[in-house]
């Protein structure tokens, strides 16, 4: 991709293609036309972005285009689009409309909730401008197959566009499905083009990482089936003789769903054979729920995947750097977090801190920075995450890169929202958090809170309790309790939780109340 500006001036505002004259999905002329609307988004990011008060309009489609067997397991997955929720304080701008889509409709006590925070507009100003659409469809597949099979839906989100504005696409993320929405809209997306998928791959993550001279756990990509991951548990067992376990991962697998984790018990190199790696296979511990090996193979031979070596230590943490790329080609770090990782196996996604510890903070963005610029070379584009298992030896952290998510992810939505509602920021060169008047700020945030004694709390239940119990978010303080995945709260009792304070030990505490707070409530 080139970060050059063609000579000739280009229209940046939005002009409805009409219907039915589209080309077949994945075909050479969608991909060129696809590439010309990513290529006048330049144009519209350095003309008009910057500019709070042009008019603009952003369409949020927040599909997770993902594998929807895996996801499929995560109990209340249509209300994980309620994440980007966050992007309605966007309607800050006073000449910005939002477009909104979901599959089902979502409650409107949920919207009022997010819109009575934006600074200095009121919340009827800020209506007026914003736009829900829904599919009406709570099927398995993603919110953006589902709009593509809906034309009528496609021209009412044109429609809702106002005239000269311009317009662009913000995903969960992107694949070829969105590709083809977009093109059929007539927008660019803020986001990566689908040819560069591989690169988020565990496979691609690893070779890019390679390049960029970051350490990684020892390992190999690129494996098609069984026999390459025999060979490639024999081989790392050989290089590394007191090496107790190894992880197998999916090329596409995502918050850990995708891993197995292989144990060599107390065997030595030397009495390890590929034909004991064979049959301790069909023991391994799957993360994925209901996933038996036979299936976990099958999947993995579809997607191709990885094995690397399980790093150990008594001092070990998961930083993730959030970095983004934008259509002039700048690389910026966006946060750090602490992963807080769970389940039996420690490879599941739970939450996180921020920022990261202010042991490693700096450096594990320089390493992330170091990343994406190889990253931007080859056009990648849009906001992306990498993560690192660090572990402390005789005093000194070792950072080794696992994988970058070519999309937003669950450290996305609760920075955007500190940024939102406190307008600071996050220094890079000092690993820490700066609203305007140099005050700092951080957050505990979680998407996995969940209790059966929750179930059948209504959002109007839960904003009560919040502001009846002096959590919910103060503006004056900046402090306070932000929820998130409102709408899976009543049938499945689970909720998303961002925690903020001026001190770590504060975000903590109104975490730990909130906690205590909702399971007390849920037992009245």
């Amino acid at each position: 991709m080139s970060y050059l500006f063609p000579s000739e001036e280009r229209n940046i505002g939005f002009v409805p293609k009409p219907a039915g004259r589209y080309p077949p999905p994945g075909s050479p002329e969608e991909i060129r036309q696809f590439k010309e609307l990513q290529l006048n988004f330049v144009h519209q990011f350095r003309d008009i972005f910057p500019d709070k008060m042009a008019p603009k309009a952003v369409v949020i489609i927040p599909s997770l285009t993902l594998d929807q067997e895996i996801l499929n397991k995560i109990e209340g997955i249509n209300y994980y689009e309620e994440r980007l929720l966050c992007l309605l304080m966007l309607l800050r701008m006073p000449r910005t409309h939002v477009i909104y889509i979901t599959s089902v409709t979502i409650d409107p006590v949920i919207i009022d909730y997010y819109l009575h925070l934006l600074p200095g507009v009121t919340g009827y100003h800020a209506r007026q401008r914003l736009t829900m659409l829904s599919c009406a469809d709570v099927s398995h597949l993603s919110l953006t197959e589902k709009i593509l099979e809906r034309p009528l839906l496609i021209e009412r989100i044109k429609k809702s566009v106002p005239p000269g504005h311009a317009a662009h696409i913000t995903c969960f993320n992107v694949t070829d499905k969105e590709r083809t929405l977009a093109v059929r809209m007539g927008m660019p997306v803020y986001g990566c083009d689908p040819d560069l998928l591989y690169i988020g791959t565990k496979s691609g993550s690893r070779l890019l990482f390679r390049k960029a001279g970051l350490l990684m756990p020892p390992g190999f990509e690129n494996l098609t089936g069984e026999n390459d991951i025999v060979e490639s548990l024999f081989a790392l067992k050989q290089q590394e003789p007191a090496l107790k376990r190894a992880v197998i991962k999916m090329n596409d697998g995502f918050s850990g769903e995708g891993n197995a984790i292989f144990s060599y018990e107390e065997t030595t190199s030397q009495t390890v054979s590929r034909e004991w790696i064979r049959e301790q296979l069909r023991h391994i511990h799957i993360i994925a729920p209901d996933l038996n090996y036979r299936s976990f193979l099958k999947k993995f031979t579809r997607m191709q995947g990885i094995v690397e070596a399980a790093i150990e230590g008594d001092v070990k943490a998961s930083p993730s750097v959030q970095c983004r790329i934008n259509p002039l080609g700048q690389v910026d770090i966006i946060s750090t977090h602490d992963q807080l990782l769970g389940g039996d196996a420690g490879q599941v996604f739970l939450g996180a801190n921020f920022p990261a510890s202010s042991d490693y903070a700096v450096e594990v963005g320089r390493l992330g920075k170091q990343a994406s610029e190889e990253m931007r070379n080859l056009g990648v584009l849009g906001r992306f995450s990498i993560d690192f298992i660090s572990v402390k030896e005789n005093g000194l952290w070792k950072h080794f890169a696992i994988e970058i998510n070519l999309r937003k992810g669950g450290t996305t939505h609760p920075y955007l929202m500190l940024q939102f509602l406190t307008g600071g920021s996050y220094n890079a060169g000092t690993g820490e958090f700066e609203m305007p008047d140099k005050k700092k700020r951080y957050y505990l945030a979680s998407d996995n809170f969940s209790s059966e004694n929750c179930k059948g709390l209504t959002a109007h239940d839960l904003i009560d309790i919040a502001i009846s119990h002096e959590i919910h978010y103060n503006s004056t303080t900046e402090e306070g309790v932000m929820f998130h995945l409102i709408g899976a709260l009543s049938q499945y009792g689970k909720l998303g939780i961002v925690c903020i304070g001026e001190s770590p030990d504060r975000a903590t505490l109104f975490y730990k109340r909130t906690m205590d707070i909702l399971k007390q409530i849920g037992n009245e």
